[in-house]
């Protein structure tokens, strides 16, 4: 590690991870809001009643104003792939390029097609093909996250490929193992369903607004049952993705599932922690060895974690000092390797990239066929060349290859504690809204209000455990974000660092005050 530049890998990681961020506040909500949009169109369309109209087109502007600002942030955050990334850009982008081609292509089309029909639309074409195109718009959104998690899922979960030594690159071989590996399935699932449920969350407390105002009720109601009853469904579903997506990270992703719950030592029969505070994380000694980390306070689930994960409430969990250390996994019967023995792999993998090359350039037939003949050897491959990332490493800080504890595990927490709150959210408000009681409770509807911030919140945290949780990787066991950076000075970076930080402050400023001035408009036409 001592010939990179710890300083513009730091800042190039800081710059994606605001990009990114930033762009994830508007992503979320025009995945939900555009199909809560559809259906109250629909309504609108099936009934002939013009209130629906009406409150179609106000949710629509908002809808509008989030649209644009997040296609401003998606396009910097695309192209920071080829200027701060850019080795990691040729290391796989035959792979990684080929869903975010098809999403700009395929699905950014369609969605921005529509979209003026959607908003200028309205008594100049037909009824049926204005819903058509609100439908379109909402489908072209959604796939358009389709292939953006497709590849975000590739890099966590690296499947479908082989390497050629002769370029250096990862190519694709199995496109519909990418696209439906399990990974990528449960990554897609889970994360437009917290989408709809943020979006749920916003037309929940912007309505209890108006209903705390007492303007706008009739309308507020019902946009309350609409987006309920879609709460409703999509927190069970996030519920059920969000439990499926943790088993697939036990399987392919074990240390950022260890980190995720805190789990320090491996054994059976392990608690589920339902509420925990960290009182030292795992660390490292100058020796590399990993001292033991532990909870200050924590109320656990007896045998919960190892059935949830493998359905059996006796199955062993790999804590992270097993991972690191290596383990006997007596469910599986399987010897894992530690990370001693992986970066000695992968110290082999690159020597012998490295020697393969320089036969290649020399022009020596014997050297190039014997090292190439390893690359076409699937034993080799699978037992060596998986490790290739480790490689980079040196066996002397093993807590280098352990993301943070802390963030891993209290964002994974935070995230399934305000789910919760969500899901029994909307249930009270639908039981209160249809009731007619909802504008007594006047406590419930500042809950409303206030839950709007938690569910950015919640939606910034499943995004933390993800990218955070998975370092140092930037492909799981393949390329560690260290060795993924441009050659770049890190002084550009940090000036384009505040550039951006500044920029899209302003553009969140900017949407918030435009916002908040179209809510206060009102729903035109209401009581």
């Amino acid at each position: 590690m001592e010939n990179f530049d710890l300083t513009l890998i730091d800042w190039s990681r800081g710059q994606f991870a605001l990009t990114a961020m930033f762009h994830w506040i508007f992503v979320p909500l025009t995945l939900g809001l555009a199909f809560i949009i559809a259906i109250m169109e629909t309504i609108y369309v099936r009934t002939g009643n013009e209130k629906w109209k009406t409150i179609t087109k106000f949710w629509a502007k908002l809808f509008g104003i989030n649209f644009a600002i997040g296609i401003a942030t998606g396009i910097i955050l695309e192209f920071q792939f080829g200027t701060n990334w850019s080795n990691y850009s040729w290391f796989v982008g035959d792979i990684f390029g080929a869903p975010l081609a098809i999403e700009g292509i395929m699905a950014f089309f369609l969605e921005s097609t529509f979209i003026a029909v959607m908003f200028f639309g309205w008594n100049k074409v037909s009824k049926g093909f204005h819903l058509l195109s609100t439908w379109l718009v909402a489908i072209g959104a959604n796939l358009s996250a389709l292939w953006i998690l497709v590849a975000n899922a590739w890099m966590q979960n690296p499947v479908g490929m082989a390497f050629n030594p002769d370029t250096a690159r990862n190519e694709m071989v199995d496109f519909w193992a990418i696209l439906f590996s399990p990974t990528a399935v449960n990554k897609f699932l889970h994360t437009i369903a917290s989408g709809y449920v943020l979006a749920a969350i916003f037309v929940v407390g912007i309505s209890a607004w108006f209903l705390l105002k007492k303007r706008n009720t009739v309308f507020a109601k019902q946009s309350i049952v609409v987006a309920t009853v879609f709460g409703i469904v999509s927190s069970v579903f996030l519920i059920f993705t969000g439990d499926e997506s943790a088993r697939e990270i036990a399987r392919v992703q074990p240390m950022k599932f260890a980190a995720m719950e805190a789990l320090t030592e491996g054994r059976t029969n392990v608690p589920l922690i339902a509420i925990g505070f960290l009182e030292q994380p795992p660390t490292s000694t100058e020796e590399g060895e990993l001292l033991h980390g532990d909870f200050a306070f924590k109320i656990e689930i007896p045998n919960m974690l190892s059935y949830m994960t493998f359905l059996d409430p006796n199955a062993y969990i790999p804590g992270i000092k097993n991972l690191v250390n290596g383990y006997h996994n007596p469910r599986t019967g399987e010897d894992v390797l530690s990370y001693r023995e992986k970066i000695q792999r992968g110290k082999e993998a690159i020597t012998t990239l490295k020697m393969y090359k320089e036969a290649l350039r020399a022009g020596d037939t014997e050297k190039k066929e014997e090292y190439g003949a390893r690359f076409d050897d699937p034993e080799w491959v699978e037992s060596t060349f998986r490790y290739f990332g480790y490689g980079y490493y040196n066996d002397d800080n093993l807590a280098g290859l352990v993301p943070s504890v802390p963030l891993s595990f209290y964002s994974f927490h935070l995230m399934v504690i305000l789910s919760g709150h969500f899901l029994a959210l909307f249930i009270v408000m639908l039981i209160f809204v249809l009731r007619n009681q909802l504008e007594k409770m006047r406590w419930l509807l500042y809950v409303a209000i206030w839950t709007i911030p938690l569910v950015y919140i919640a939606s910034q945290a499943g995004w933390v455990l993800a990218e955070l949780g998975r370092q140092p990787w930037v492909i799981q066991d393949l390329m560690p974000t260290l060795a993924a950076v441009s050659q770049l000075d890190s002084s550009t970076v940090q000036v384009t660092f505040w550039l951006f930080a500044v920029t899209f402050t302003t553009l969140f400023i900017a949407e918030i005050k435009i916002m908040i001035t179209q809510i206060k408009k009102g729903m035109t036409g209401g009581h």
